[in-house]
């Protein structure tokens, strides 16, 4: 997006150290006083639509330089980070996303949490196969080492179920820089390229050495209306999807599902991320990291501390270019190999959520098959229709309100939130034990289960200082 906005290299290593840093800082707030869940925040790929109407923006505007132009666009989507961040700071502490919470079951969950991990499928073999040669290798050996390997002996279980994705990455990675240095991807497709190469980025000669990013480093916010609605929408989907993370994390971690006033906090703490994130000049706003929940299945380490402790690595590569630009140098077809199986793990917790209603019903089998089928076909139709330049198929005159829409109808999660809410809650609702309702109630209370409050509270007794609307 940065060459795209008129950024260079050096821009675009400035970029990645504020996304780092802000991820950094807002995992540590989530585990400290949000969530409470042992998840990463990441970048969220919803604001992709806003950002690209804000480039299409500027781009017929004449600037005496390229980089005036970047610097032009990311003040504008500051501005518009820092308004639309109040929406999820009202909906969360103002508890309007928690109660709008109690309509999920776990007949909705099935679906929600199915497709937060498989709507990411482009990010799969599709990304891993602009690479084969370096993605299969990282695939199989991966399988191999993580599940067959450690059966092997008592003491290489415990090794490699917890760093056998780590041997695997160092591994593929040196055999893709040998492949690098000794001139196979020199004659090759520039696509090949970006996608083989280790340094194919740029960032190594570009990320200064030492770079602490600072409110308003780009400059001064620039507040427009038509950007500001579209950055809302993309926060509301974010918010969703974050929501189904946090599920799917409460899953595989093995704590109670969160109740509504610990959704509520966690969205309104990731409103104020967003404003952090606006104040700091980041690119996007961020969401709960879908692959980091599948490590968590892969690794079964579900200890918050652990998180936090990686904030602490994320904000030092953030604040020293040289060394976050070093680790930005593996290829991606490895990471697309590593979503293999980590978006699969996630999609198959959400399928658990079944276990706890009744899946010989046929009204609930409608409902979960209607809410699948269409949270991956519309979604799917959006982007398939969707051009290079941001415009999907909702063109109003309105530029805002097709970025709202486009936006909400490209996330497979969303949908299905929509669609299995709607449907579970309308269609013979009455049936609450085929619903799991009565399973499901107990954990949407603060005091339902006597499980949660050892899972949620508040670290340090904070919970005695702060008023009890933000707990």
């Amino acid at each position: 997006m940065v060459p795209r906005m008129g950024g260079n290299h050096g821009d675009k290593a400035r970029v990645i150290q504020v996304l780092l840093f802000m991820s950094g800082i807002n995992t540590l707030l989530q585990t400290l006083i949000g969530s409470r869940l042992p998840t990463v925040m990441g970048v969220s790929f919803a604001y992709v639509l806003p950002l690209l109407s804000i480039i299409n923006d500027y781009t017929d505007e004449a600037f005496t330089t390229e980089h005036d132009r970047f610097i032009r666009g990311i003040r504008t989507v500051q501005g518009s980070l820092i308004v639309s961040s109040f929406v999820n700071i009202i909906l969360g502490y103002g508890r309007a996303w928690g109660e709008l919470t109690r309509f999920l079951t776990p007949i909705v969950m099935v679906p929600v949490v199915c497709l937060v991990g498989l709507g990411l499928f482009a990010r799969g073999f599709p990304l891993l196969g602009n690479c084969v040669e370096i993605g299969l290798p990282m695939l199989i050996l991966l399988v191999i080492s993580q599940q067959y390997l450690k059966r092997v002996h008592s003491r290489a279980h415990l090794i490699l179920e917890r760093f056998a994705l780590l041997l695997c990455i160092g591994i593929i990675w040196a055999f893709a820089a040998i492949l690098t240095v000794s001139g196979a991807y020199n004659n090759v497709k520039t696509a090949t390229k970006l996608s083989c190469r280790t340094d194919r980025s740029y960032l190594m000669s570009s990320a200064p050495w030492i770079k602490i990013p600072y409110p308003f480093q780009w400059g001064t916010p620039i507040f427009r209306a038509s950007h500001v609605f579209g950055m809302i929408g993309a926060a509301l989907v974010s918010s969703a999807e974050s929501t189904a993370t946090f599920f799917a994390a409460a899953r595989l971690s093995g704590a109670t599902p969160p109740p509504a006033h610990v959704l509520s906090r966690s969205i309104g703490l990731q409103g104020i991320g967003m404003l952090l994130e606006g104040l700091f000049g980041s690119l996007v706003g961020t969401t709960a990291s879908v692959e980091n929940v599948g490590l968590l299945g892969l690794t079964h380490i579900g200890s918050r501390r652990v998180v936090q402790i990686s904030t602490g690595f994320m904000i030092f590569f953030s604040i020293f270019g040289k060394f976050g630009a070093f680790f930005a140098s593996i290829p991606l077809p490895i990471f697309a190999a590593i979503y293999c199986i980590l978006l699969g793990i996630v999609a198959s917790s959400g399928i658990t959520f079944i276990q706890f209603a009744n899946n010989n019903s046929m009204r609930n089998i409608y409902v979960l098959g209607v809410s699948l089928f269409l949270g991956l076909s519309i979604p799917q139709y959006f982007v398939m229709n969707t051009t290079g330049d941001g415009h999907g198929p909702v063109r109003t005159n309105a530029g805002w309100f097709n970025d709202i829409l486009n936006t909400i109808f490209s996330s497979p999660a969303t949908m299905a939130i929509i669609v299995g809410t709607v449907l579970d809650n309308t269609l013979e609702a009455k049936h609450v034990n085929d619903r799991g309702i009565p399973w499901w109630k107990p954990f949407q209370h603060r005091k339902g289960d006597s499980r949660t409050e050892e899972f949620y509270s508040y670290p340090l007794r904070i919970n005695e200082y702060i008023p009890s609307r933000f707990l």
